[in-house]
């Protein structure tokens, strides 16, 4: 295992994010972050808090757990999730930890079609590690790592693991 980030260089990557989701918008007027369960849910978070700090703006942020919509995961127990917001109109940055083949995001963007016809969907992303099966690039990426197919990118944040942010390659 090697530690590729630590936790002052996700802290870091995370409020300059904020900054360029704050400029390519104009603002954070209409703009909804959400994160895509499990981790994506704490960027997302992270990415409010510098906004507030930044903007004195506390943008609204949910996660949500985008299942229901893969179409590699044919086990047929994920319910829609009822969620008290509606996108119509709203720019929502949806958020993750790590993009790779692009399956997740592409559900991701299913699901919030299903909640409402967004304005714009970006893409805030800690890691890109390479390998599209889809045509699906990130707005806002915290730091490229190409990877082998072999190498797995962890994402380990306080909030689910126990322990200091990083993110290391097995």
């Amino acid at each position: 295992m090697k530690i590729l980030m630590d936790e002052l260089m996700i802290k870091r990557s995370l409020k300059r994010i904020s900054h360029e989701i704050i400029e390519k918008n104009k603002g954070v007027e209409n703009v909804i972050l959400v994160g895509i369960k499990t981790r994506g849910e704490a960027i997302a978070k992270r990415l409010q808090e510098n906004i507030k700090e930044i903007e004195g703006v506390d943008v609204p942020c949910i996660s949500i757990d985008f299942s229901y919509w893969r179409d590699d995961v044919m086990d047929g127990v994920h319910n829609i999730e009822e969620i008290a917001i509606d996108f119509t109109d709203k720019i929502v940055i949806l958020t993750d930890d790590v993009l790779y083949r692009g399956r997740t995001v592409r559900a991701a963007m299913d699901g919030i079609m299903h909640y409402g016809r967004a304005k714009m969907i970006e893409l805030a992303v800690l890691v890109d590690r390479g390998h599209r099966e889809l045509p699906i690039k990130a707005d806002f990426v915290g730091k490229n790592i190409p990877t082998s197919e072999k190498e797995v990118i962890k994402v380990k944040f306080r909030e689910f693991d126990n322990e200091d942010d990083k993110v290391l390659i097995i």
